[in-house]
């Protein structure tokens, strides 16, 4: 076996998380499986998986590799394309993660769109509530809010959401309505289960104005939260895209507008960038176009072309 069939393999094993996912998948037998890992291994000179009883896992340096990998058989897929006179067409399975909602809000719909496009592509959308290392769970495409730590994750920015607090009309009129930050304290608050009993609301361009606060209520779903708040419950801290429906109608009123904190960027995220498959360039076009034109994720107006 060659040494790009072996990386084929090696991928292939990596992404089904064992040898014999990997045999069924590629039409060969498991001991040739084994034996085309073993021998990239020898080669290269390090260990890049970790076998147990159930299932296998990569090592550090198989980490890295498998990010090399897929840029390299991108690369070699491509080639051969346009050596054959043909352009590159996505194909295969690309997977998306997302925070939850904001993936049900708007990447959705440009999965939708992209099915469409290219029929020989599936989608795999992981929609988390935590941050995913992209290689080691095997994603191709990120949506991340906030800033962005020095990973070496290629980025390109489509926009920025903000903190918002906001209450219903029915609460407001019953306890009134906080005009500083200090208010809060004497409100009824609705936190995140997931965090400290004491919340701490930071606000102001610099973020430095923090008010401790203990919450009444607290959910471990930002829609549980935003549903507590529309009935009423209390006074709930949310990004703008998540509580920008329920304001436009009239359900939910901004607070302290004045003082809120700065902007988080919107972000989609691949390890490989430019460089890689076809598939990934295709939806990172597609997305950037979309998030961009959409005035809830880009306030600010970044260009679609940019």
């Amino acid at each position: 076996m060659d040494r790009w069939q072996g990386m084929r393999v090696f991928v292939r094993v990596a992404e089904s998380g064992g040898f014999a996912g990997a045999a069924r998948a590629l039409g060969l037998s498991p001991p040739a499986v084994t034996r085309a890992v073993a021998a990239l291994e020898a080669r290269i000179g390090a260990r890049l998986l970790t076998r147990t009883t159930r299932r296998v896992a990569l090592t550090e340096a198989g980490a890295r590799y498998l990010e090399d990998c897929r840029r390299i058989l991108a690369e070699i897929e491509e080639a051969e394309a346009i050596a054959a006179g043909t352009t590159a067409t996505p194909s295969g399975t690309l997977t998306v993660t997302a925070p939850v909602q904001f993936g049900r809000l708007y990447v959705l719909p440009v999965i939708s769109d992209y099915l469409d496009r290219y029929p020989t592509v599936a989608v795999r959308a992981l929609f988390l509530d935590r941050v995913i290392h992209l290689v080691e769970e095997g994603a191709d495409v990120a949506l991340r809010i906030g800033t962005l730590p020095d990973s070496g994750l290629s980025a390109i920015r489509v926009g920025s959401v903000r903190p918002v607090v906001c209450a219903a009309p029915s609460y407001l009129e019953r306890y009134g309505t906080p005009l500083e930050p200090g208010d809060l304290t004497r409100h009824a608050i609705i936190g995140r289960a997931d965090q400290a009993t004491v919340h701490e609301w930071r606000f102001g361009s610099d973020r430095r104005m923090a008010v401790p606060l203990r919450p009444r209520f607290s959910c471990n779903t930002i829609d549980g939260a935003l549903s507590a708040a529309l009935d009423g419950r209390g006074i709930v801290r949310l990004l703008s895209y998540q509580v920008a429906p329920a304001i436009a109608e009239g359900r939910l009123r901004p607070l302290l507008e004045a003082q809120e904190g700065p902007p988080m960027p919107v972000h989609v995220v691949s390890p490989e960038g430019r460089r890689a498959p076809a598939k990934v360039r295709a939806f990172i076009d597609l997305a950037v176009e979309r998030l961009r034109a959409d005035p809830r994720v880009n306030p600010q107006g970044l260009p679609a072309g940019s």
